[in-house]
């Protein structure tokens, strides 16, 4: 059963690594959103285009307009932080009972 569990961990620690580069990626775009970038640079489309479909999702379910910002990062961090503590720890705190 133990390969079992170091497959959990090994699962739970790439998942992590993945929400928080993600994470970052969020951050970036947000903070793109405050400045006027050059929109045919590769780094500004990358982050457009990773970062956009989920944001789609999240305003095509709560349309969070106020004043002309855009609450979906913030939305989208918040889920991701959930996801770290729940779904992460989860997956952890199952692999350790395994063993």
């Amino acid at each position: 059963m133990f390969v079992f569990s170091n497959l959990l961990i090994a699962v739970a620690t790439v998942f992590h690594y993945v929400l928080y580069v993600f994470m970052i990626i969020t951050i970036a775009r947000a903070v793109l959103s405050w400045v006027s970038p050059d929109p045919y640079n590769p780094i500004v489309r990358f982050i457009h285009n990773v970062t956009e479909p989920v944001f789609y999702q999240i305003r095509k379910r709560l349309p969070m307009m106020f004043g002309g910002m855009d609450f979906s990062p913030i939305v989208v961090i918040l889920i991701i932080i959930f996801l770290q503590k729940f779904l992460v720890a989860s997956l952890v705190g199952l692999a350790d009972s395994i063993r």
